[in-house]
């Protein structure tokens, strides 16, 4: 049987991450059913997320989408550029920032840098901390911070 083409590649082992290396997401777009089912799970209907007339009178003048939801969709765009297919073992911690509003219509991409990587044989690998930055339309940063990821080593 041959490999297919289409087939997903998988993802990075530890010694793969290279300090420094880059790679940046596709978009997605917030929308008004993100934040009203992102209410609906986290329970947070905090009216400068839910309700538009309010939010008029506040400081951001219109509705902002949940940090958390901002931060959940990063996780979900960083998964889809594929280096972590099949070799993460663990998500072991993370420090974020919100740096500005994310609004009903704006469009975020997740900018990715390998930061650090730490060997941990007897986990199986190494810790790799990667630098994210997520960046709206205008290409400003509204959310950055950074992961720690335990990522499979070769041998494993």
């Amino acid at each position: 049987m041959t490999e297919s083409k289409l087939a997903r590649p998988h993802g990075l082992f530890f010694e793969e991450f290279i300090i420094g290396d880059q790679t940046e997401s596709v978009g997605r777009t917030i929308t008004e059913a993100d934040i009203v089912n992102f209410a609906g799970l986290s329970g947070d209907y905090n009216l400068i997320h839910t309700d538009a007339e309010y939010s008029k009178g506040q400081l951001f003048g219109q509705r902002v989408a949940h940090g958390l939801l901002v931060l959940s969709i990063a996780s979900g765009l960083a998964v889809r550029l594929g280096f972590m297919e099949d070799t993460i073992l663990a998500f072991r911690g993370l420090e974020w920032r919100f740096a500005a509003p994310v609004f009903i219509g704006d469009t975020i991409r997740v900018r990715v840098t390998v930061e650090a990587t730490k060997p941990m044989p007897r986990l199986g690998g190494g810790l790799v901390t990667l630098k994210m930055e997520v960046v709206n339309q205008k290409d400003e940063v509204v959310n950055r911070g950074t992961w720690d990821v335990l990522c499979r080593g070769k041998g494993e």
